[in-house]
């Protein structure tokens, strides 16, 4: 399966145990990252952890942040821009997982929660809710299920788990 993650190019040392796991579990599924491309903070530890567990990987680049691609990659792509990129990322996933992140990886999310709304796909989108970094996310997901503004069923949309093994579960139940 190729797995598309969103999570933050900075260093984050309070969340690395279970984005660690996630990637070891992952790699020796023989699942593929799909990821930003970068070597930076989150994502490059990511990826060497993907890497060492005997998955591959496949970069998905932007020409601004050329300079912090991953050079280990199995297939590294660069895009003009953003969008592009997040375009790429989807296009070639069969699931999206988030793990923590900043601005971007809520534009990326949501995004992807959009265009899932509208039915312009219908892959799999759990995020790993790591020491309860979403719960914010979370209840305004629900409110917004609960007070009608979503045309799906927030459950049909978004799966959260705090358990890098459930994540697969989710996942590979849908393949």
């Amino acid at each position: 399966m190729n797995i598309c993650v969103f999570c933050s190019a900075y260093s984050l040392d309070d969340y690395t145990a279970p984005a660690d796991e996630f990637a070891r579990l992952l790699g020796e599924r023989g699942h593929t990252l799909v990821w930003g491309g970068s070597h930076a903070g989150l994502m490059g530890r990511l990826a060497d952890r993907v890497k060492a567990a005997g998955g591959k990987l496949v970069g998905i680049s932007v020409d601004m942040l050329a300079h912090k691609a991953y050079q280990g990659a199995d297939e590294l792509v660069t895009t003009r821009d953003l969008a592009e990129r997040k375009a790429q990322l989807l296009m070639r996933a069969d699931a999206v997982v988030v793990l923590v992140g900043g601005l971007g990886t809520l534009d990326e999310v949501t995004e992807v929660l959009e265009l899932k709304k509208h039915a312009l796909h219908d892959k799999p989108v759990v995020v790993l809710d790591s020491d309860g970094f979403y719960e914010g996310l979370r209840t305004q997901l629900a409110r917004m299920d609960s007070e009608g503004f979503l045309p799906r069923p927030l459950a049909e949309l978004i799966t959260f788990t705090a358990d890098p093994a459930e994540v697969f579960t989710h996942l590979e139940a849908r393949a």
